[in-house]
């Protein structure tokens, strides 16, 4: 059992346990530096530990010391020596206008800047972000030195003379020699930033993961990997990955004016030229050049967009560049790009995106347009409802006029049909294979939208969909709905499922059409996992259900519910579109009262 004294340091042992896995697993791609930081950790003194983990677990690298009050460390100025004494941290470091805003109040800034802010009318009354503008030309280092030199005894808020400005990187002593304050900068930040990523194989994941799996917030699967099982093979992948999230970063702050296409340029060419021998790190490379050209054809750069999406390999580049060429007037080379994409769509994204792009190209060519074979219609019904008394989800307010005690519905949009997949192949989708799993806190695979996923675990995932031919399906579901209940997963939504909805869609829906939709799934997990219609209803005496997709006033299809309702349509499974009209809206329309249940014909699936 756990002691007082261990439990307050709750979050050190969590640090110390993912250090102690990092050099079991990671030891061989580790640094000078980063071995030095292992062991120097470690003979830190218990408070100096705790002080470092709480700074890192927390936002920046820049630290009030009165802010670091926490009561099984003491006073963090003592707890901060040790840290300071090896380099790690620094104890008086200089701050630009914009950290010094970042740490203070705004009576505090009030104080320090008080002579500017009363030279200038109405400054008193601006909030921070105005104020720090306000101030800014004061403190832009223009001849900081000399101004330093000339003016040694001027107030830090004094407004300095156009030739004469005050340095704008001090301590925090000389912006506020009042203050007894102290600021603690993270130096060691960085490298334990790369640690943190070598854990968790990417930087979406913090430290705080120990905290809430703790605490029962997330819990996870517990995967048998092998301890050679990681991220990364070499200290080159760890390198290009942080190259990589520069240079994503770099996208956010690209100027936005007539020197905008020369960055990319050279943002493109610095996604080019990392050298990556990974094929996962492959997939995000392309992935980032996707982002660059959807920001060019946002810019409406055309030029610089087609030249990115040319390089490009994430899936949907190829229909971005016949977009571009279309928007660039280049009708022919477009129209080539759509015919060889028809011939041997990448996905049933492309193909349905295509088919409504080549007749468009065609007449912008001046070509003839062929008649195609309609899809099989879609049946529609129109619902006039009358509008809540309350604002409420039309989803809801049709599932609630719909059910009945013969025939209840339920909104479940993606994800009943998700768990339903999740629970029959838990052991495929958590299966410990190389490059799939490399911390205990991972909610999937990590390959799990990698193009082989299917097919790197296709004798599993088979077996699985095979009990669809007995009982034993049932059987399996059921057993992972309690011996897995609470746990993690890309495609288990427990907040969902009760035993009553599972029970009752295993009585309901089909054998062969949970069989149909697993397959749509497994061909394309990122883009099948979605699209799904919003209701259910289910006829439990007769053992039958219905699909029903919902539309609000001004709402309409979207392309990946269209392709999963003709899918359903295209197979004989029931689906229909239900559109809702409110009643006070169709009066002052005129429109005539409609039947709820009356169908109707539409071609949405075409």
């Amino acid at each position: 059992m756990a002691t007082d004294a261990s439990f307050a340091f709750y979050y050190l042992l969590n640090f110390e346990r993912a250090l102690a896995w990092l050099e079991a697993r990671y030891g061989d791609l580790l640094d000078a530096q980063e071995h030095a930081f292992l062991k120097g950790f470690a003979a830190l003194p218990q408070a100096s530990r705790a002080l470092l983990v709480r700074m890192l677990m927390r936002k920046g690298t820049l630290f009030r010391a009165s802010r670091l009050a926490y009561e099984e460390i003491g006073c963090p100025l003592q707890a901060a020596a040790p840290i300071a004494a090896l380099g790690w941290l620094d104890p008086e470091p200089a701050l630009t206008l914009d950290d010094l805003f970042a740490l203070t109040t705004r009576p505090e800034l009030l104080t320090i800047f008080g002579d500017a802010v009363a030279l200038v009318p109405g400054a008193k009354a601006l909030r921070k972000p105005d104020l720090l503008e306000t101030l800014r030309p004061f403190y832009a280092a223009d001849a900081a030195d000399a101004a330093t030199e000339a003016a040694p005894e001027a107030a830090p808020g004094a407004v300095p003379d156009a030739d004469m400005q005050s340095t704008r990187v001090q301590p925090l002593s000389a912006w506020h020699p009042q203050t007894t304050d102290r600021v603690l900068h993270v130096a060691i930040a960085a490298l334990c930033e790369r640690l943190r990523l070598m854990f968790f194989g990417n930087l979406r994941q913090d430290w705080s993961e120990f905290v809430l799996a703790d605490l029962g917030v997330f819990q996870y699967e517990k995967v048998a990997f092998a301890p050679s099982s990681r991220a990364f093979q070499q200290r080159a992948d760890v390198d290009a990955y942080l190259a990589l999230h520069a240079c994503r970063e770099a996208l956010d702050w690209l100027p936005g004016d007539d020197t905008e296409p020369h960055a990319i340029d050279h943002l493109v060419a610095a996604v080019a030229t990392i050298g990556i021998s990974n094929e996962w790190l492959e997939t995000r490379r392309a992935k980032l050049l996707f982002r660059i050209g959807y920001h060019c054809e946002r810019r409406q750069l055309w030029p610089a967009a087609l030249r990115v999406y040319e390089t490009c390999a994430w899936p949907g580049a190829r229909h971005r560049r016949m977009r571009v060429l279309e928007r660039g007037e280049r009708f022919q080379e477009a129209f080539e790009l759509a015919s060889r994409a028809a011939a041997a769509p990448e996905s049933e994204e492309e193909a349905q995106r295509v088919a409504r792009m080549l007749p468009r190209l065609l007449r912008k060519l001046g070509q003839p347009v062929a008649r195609t074979r309609s899809a099989r219609a879609i049946e529609r019904s129109t619902l006039i409802l009358p509008r809540p008394d309350e604002p409420q989800a039309v989803e809801y307010v049709t599932r609630d006029h719909l059910t009945s005690e013969a025939a209840p519905v339920h909104y479940v949009e993606n994800a009943l049909l998700n768990s339903l997949f999740g629970l029959l192949c838990w052991e495929p989708v958590f299966a410990a294979l190389p490059g799939a799993f490399f911390h205990p806190f991972q909610r999937g695979p990590a390959d799990l939208h990698a193009p082989d996923f299917h097919t790197r675990r296709a004798d599993q995932f088979a077996a699985c969909l095979a009990q669809l031919g007995s009982e034993a399906y049932r059987e399996t579901i059921l057993r992972h709905l309690h011996d897995k209940a609470g746990l993690q997963s890309p495609f288990v939504f427990w907040g969902l499922l009760t035993p009553e909805l599972v029970a009752l869609a295993l009585d309901c829906l089909p054998a062969a059409h949970l069989k149909l939709c697993f397959e749509r799934l497994l061909r394309d997990i990122r883009g099948n996992r979605s699209g799904l219609p919003d209701l259910i209803r289910f006829w439990p005496a007769e053992r039958r259900y219905e699909l029903i997709e919902v539309k609000g006033p001004g709402d309409r299809l979207q392309d990946n519910q269209i392709r999963w309702l003709a899918y359903c349509v295209e197979h004989g499974m029931p689906v229909r579109v239900v559109d809702v009209r409110w009643a006070d809206e169709s009066a002052a329309h005129g429109e005539d009262t409609i039947d709820a249940e009356r169908a109707l014909v539409d071609g949405a699936a075409a």
